[in-house]
């Protein structure tokens, strides 16, 4: 079973919107989370520290891949892999973040 997680900076109406239209979204493509791939969210206030740890703990997951939800998120997953592929969203000035 595929792996992927996902990594919110923030924990609001708005970010639940979007997690449960991307969960949506695959699940319209075939992939439905328990049967044929695994979703592992991890949700953060806002806070460097804590999206720092989630970042860790998401990578220690050994996803297939991993989803990535504002600059925060992105540069928190940067730090704790390269090896793993990142997909990100509401990431401004990416070319400032390292990503060409």
């Amino acid at each position: 079973m595929r792996r992927v997680a996902v990594l919110m900076s923030v924990d609001n109406p708005e970010a639940r919107a979007n997690h449960a239209a991307f969960v949506q979204s695959l699940k319209q493509l075939g992939w439905v989370d328990g049967q044929n791939i695994r979703i592992e969210t991890r949700w953060a206030d806002g806070t460097a520290s804590l999206i720092r740890k989630n970042a860790t703990g998401v990578i220690a997951l050994a996803p297939d891949a991993v989803v990535a939800s504002g600059n925060n998120s992105m540069g928190a997953l940067l730090q704790a892999t390269r090896a793993v592929p990142i997909v990100f969203a509401q990431v401004s000035g990416p070319g400032g973040l390292g990503l060409r």
